[in-house]
């Protein structure tokens, strides 16, 4: 099963965004628990959670995927942002536990000059101390970076130092997303065998659980994270047919983080569709 959507808002609850995402050809989506660039953070209405997973089971969805907040920096210069970061992800994983089949996906933060190799630990303390609790999301994803200023995340190797260091081993995972590769200098477009076989030496495909499915505006290593439509940036289009048809890959759910309206990834959504070849 071809498992794709895009990113959808929350504002109109989670069986809202199940809709929606039906209504546009997906049979999965993408939403930020709270908001991206803040703190705020509503509950979850139990009623609208099981009508989301009625809703899921009906149309076939594939896992959704809940993607932590961009102010979320738990190796940050000032502790006051490290404690927000401890605990918006501690509350976001109790969150996504009671979503069904809900993966939680997040950037791993940004080291301010600090180096990599103090972040690392830090961002896996916050990962230790938010997964101490006794539910969890099925797998909590770190995403692969572009290498924009001081990502931590801008290479396989630094995941992998990561999970390496946190506790419950057995629920994390890695959500690629194909424009941060790109930019981070892995040609996943023209040689998708050879970056995939570096993955799974550093970090083990085994860990891969989701992809962000993203054109570039920007050639190959230019560590800009600037997201393009499908087809109309360096990746291409054969690019991503390449990526969606992939074996190592096809299984995995896809989602669109492209500069679209729901329109524009109504389109999109048809287009990969149509650039999929049947099941082997």
């Amino acid at each position: 099963m071809f498992i794709l959507g895009c990113h959808l808002s929350v504002t109109g609850g989670y069986l809202s965004m199940g809709k929606t995402a039906t209504s546009i050809g997906g049979n999965t989506f993408q939403f930020f628990p709270r908001n991206p660039r803040g703190s705020q953070s509503a509950p979850v209405k139990e009623a609208d959670a099981l009508a989301l997973k009625a809703w899921m089971q009906e149309h076939d969805f594939g896992p959704i995927l809940c993607h932590g907040a961009y102010t979320m920096n738990g190796c940050s210069t000032k502790e006051s942002v490290r404690e927000f970061a401890r605990t918006a992800l501690r509350e976001d994983l109790a969150k996504a536990a009671h979503l069904p089949n809900c993966l939680y996906n997040f950037h791993p933060g940004s080291h301010l000059k600090q180096g990599a190799e103090v972040a690392i630990p830090m961002i896996a303390d916050m990962l230790n101390y938010a997964m101490d609790q006794e539910e969890l999301p099925p797998f909590v994803l770190l995403e692969t970076m572009a290498g924009k200023g001081t990502e931590v995340g801008r290479t396989f190797e630094e995941l992998a130092a990561i999970i390496d260091k946190v506790e419950r081993k057995d629920r994390m995972g890695v959500c690629l997303d194909t424009c941060h590769v790109y930019d981070g200098g892995y040609d996943i477009a023209g040689d998708t065998d050879g970056v995939l076989a570096h993955f799974d030496e550093v970090i083990g495909l085994s860990r891969l659980k989701a992809i962000h499915l993203n054109d570039d505006k920007n050639p190959m290593g230019s560590h800009k994270d600037r997201h393009e439509k499908i087809g109309e940036g360096t990746i291409g289009l054969e690019g991503m047919e390449r990526i969606i048809n992939h074996p190592l890959l096809r299984n995995l759910p896809f989602y669109l983080e492209t500069p679209n309206d729901l329109e524009g990834y109504k389109r999109e959504i048809a287009l990969l569709r149509s650039l999929r070849k049947e099941d082997a």
